[in-house]
């Protein structure tokens, strides 16, 4: 009997002395999908320190680098393991040096770098915009074109105004999503981004010139184009970019700049209610507030094309003496680029060589493994749409002028909103690598339920300023848990989840899902409102949040900080072990950081857990987002 056989008949589950313990599940891993991982965790292990330096010399000689052969000499030593510099007696202390500080001072980067982050920030507001306007327009441009739902033919209209409003999300799921692959390509990260700017610019104006519903859902349509791509493509160019040690919160850049971008929608909204109709112009007001999301996509067109392409891209292209002079940028000293350039080139011709005959769209559902993996990641991005937070993203003005709310009221409040969007945003840099991924989800679907129950509940007082009151704080309180917890975590879950050799596959996947969910939520709540009545729609959305927290609970495993090891066991675990597990483990929970009652441990689920031994994490520089 193994030490860790004799610790689980010691200890019995929780506090139900009368059960017998839990077995802990043996865990078989898929040997191919291990060695795969073993591979593409780090394709130097084992090589001896001169053929390191043998193999960078040649690597520089035969890839047009040639005059800084030494540099990659010490750059390919140096990318074995890049934390292991202070041994080795082939270094400079000058480049030690250079090591140190990498780790100590980890925003210690070149300003094209930060430039870079500008850019990504930029991106990701233009998308926040471009979702947020519709907001305020919709007390307009509704009523304009006949499609208002609260007059004339209601059912009716209710639907067509879903359908003008999901437009976007609609060309994303079943189009726009599925060209990023040849995109980028063709023309690159740079290229792609760019593209999609001069879409977003040009279908914003579009939007606002239009003059027939018909009309406004084409340009609403076209303009998913610009969005598909651009939420796929600007994460991995930062990821790509980056040092790994500030890869992660690049990553999460994304999701915070989005919600910023979400509050400047609001504002424009704002900023534009009062404009007056001119001669042969009727709803310039609205006309403008759609329009206005074009103005960021502008600085985005100028700005891209002077940050340097992704090195991974050029890689993959054979343009090694462009992918070094993008990392120098990029890098404060040309040893980093050294490194990190060596590393990239045989990580990808070890994908090449590892992935060569395989059907990685097949083997995403048909590897157990990766169908857990899927099954999560399907999991948690349904849930980020059916949580319930895009029906006030995109219908919060209509929301609050159904409680009562004048027009400029309703939209203060809904600028309140994306402004706590943005600022609740904050702590999740923190939390979600501490707290970690399920423990947010689990602790936030609760209570995300309860502040929906709160808000349409809200609308049997009767007409007032407690409604008024009792509306926007429980919008404002389930803002305030969806922030750290659902609004951050799918992307950041499904970025690590899945195998390496199938990552962006993964990745794709899980986008496509969020994006027609998007279009689903999007194109039934007006009519669901008009059905339900506030009351009963928010109800829905309550209830799907209280779905949301068993799904989480039975098929989705924690992830935070694990090796890739870790992770090939933790979803080798067959789905219904891991659920009856979880399900004994709920009342001992609740019991032990609810009630605070004294109970004994659990046996473990995972191998790992509680282990010591040799760990390999995602590689560095890989660019896998």
């Amino acid at each position: 009997m193994s030490a860790r056989d004799s610790d689980e008949k010691k200890s019995p589950v929780g506090s139900l002395h009368d059960e017998k313990p839990l077995p802990t599940p043996h865990v078989h891993v898929d040997s191919a999908i291990e060695g795969i991982n073993a591979k593409l965790s780090n394709p130097l292990a084992g090589l001896s320190h001169e053929q390191l330096m043998d193999n960078g010399a040649e690597f520089a000689r035969t890839h047009g680098l040639g005059d800084v052969e030494d540099l990659f000499r010490q750059g390919a030593l140096a990318a074995q393991d890049p934390l292991a510099f202070e041994g080795i007696s082939h270094f400079t202390e000058e480049e030690k040096g250079i090591f140190r500080r990498e780790l100590t001072h980890r925003w210690d980067q070149p300003a094209t770098l930060y430039y870079l982050v500008i850019l990504c920030s930029v991106a990701a507001a233009v998308q926040g915009m471009d979702e947020a306007v519709i907001n305020g327009a919709n007390l307009f441009f509704a009523p304009q074109f006949h499609i208002d739902p609260n007059q004339g033919n209601t059912g009716k209209n209710q639907w067509l105004l879903g359908l003008v409003n999901s437009a976007p999300y609609l060309c994303c799921a079943i189009l726009s999503c599925w060209l990023t692959e040849p995109l980028n390509r063709w023309f690159g990260r740079r290229g792609t981004i760019f593209i999609c700017a001069v879409i977003s610019f040009l279908t914003c104006i579009w939007q606002g010139v239009t003059n027939s519903w018909p009309h406004l859902f084409v340009a609403r349509f076209f303009l998913g184009l610009g969005i598909g791509p651009k939420s796929s493509t600007v994460p991995v160019y930062a990821a790509e970019c980056s040092p790994p040690a500030i890869r992660g919160g690049l990553v999460m850049m994304w999701q915070m700049w989005t919600a910023f971008g979400i509050m400047l929608g609001y504002v424009s909204d704002l900023a534009f209610y009062k404009v007056p109709n001119k001669p042969h112009i009727t709803g310039l007001n609205w006309r403008l507030m759609l329009a206005s999301a074009g103005i960021p996509a502008l600085f985005l067109m100028f700005q891209v094309f002077l940050c340097p392409e992704s090195p991974r891209w050029l890689i993959s292209k054979g343009r090694y003496v462009d992918a070094y002079k993008s990392l120098v940028r990029l890098r404060r000293h040309p040893v980093q680029a050294a490194r990190d350039l060596y590393y990239i080139h045989v990580l990808l011709e070890a994908e090449k060589e590892l992935t060569r005959g395989r059907n990685r769209y097949v083997e995403l559902f048909t590897v157990p493994r990766n169908r857990r993996a899927t099954q999560a990641s399907f999991v948690v991005m349904f849930m980020q749409q059916f949580c319930g937070v895009n029906v006030i993203a995109y219908y919060s003005s209509t929301i609050f002028t159904q409680a009562s709310f004048t027009q400029i009221q309703a939209l203060l409040a809904s600028w309140g909103f994306g402004a706590l969007n943005f600022v609740m945003a904050l702590p999740a840099v923190y939390t979600i690598d501490t707290f970690g991924r399920r423990n947010l989800l689990l602790v936030t679907f609760p209570l995300m339920s309860m502040f929906l129950l709160m808000t349409g509940f809200a609308f049997w007082i009767p007409e007032g300023s407690g409604r008024l009151a009792v509306v926007a704080l429980g919008v404002y309180l389930f803002d305030c848990v969806y922030s750290p917890g659902e609004g951050p975590v799918p992307f950041t879950y499904s970025a690590e989840a899945f195998p390496l050799y199938i990552r962006d596959v993964g990745m794709s996947f899980a986008t496509a899902v969020t994006w027609f969910f998007n279009f689903v939520v999007a194109i039934t709540f007006p009519r669901l409102l008009g059905a339900f009545k506030p009351q009963g729609a928010f109800g829905w959305y309550a209830a799907w949040n209280i779905v949301g927290f068993f799904a989480i609970l039975l098929f989705v495993p924690e992830t935070k900080a694990l090796t890739l090891e870790e992770l090939d066991q933790v979803f080798s675990v067959p789905t219904h072990t891991h659920a009856a597990y979880q399900i004994k483990a709920l009342p001992h929970n609740i019991k032990k950081y609810i009630f605070r009652m004294k109970v004994d441990p659990l046996p473990p689920l995972y191998e790992h857990e509680g282990a010591l031994r040799e760990k390999h994490y995602a590689p560095g520089g890989a660019g896998h987002v």
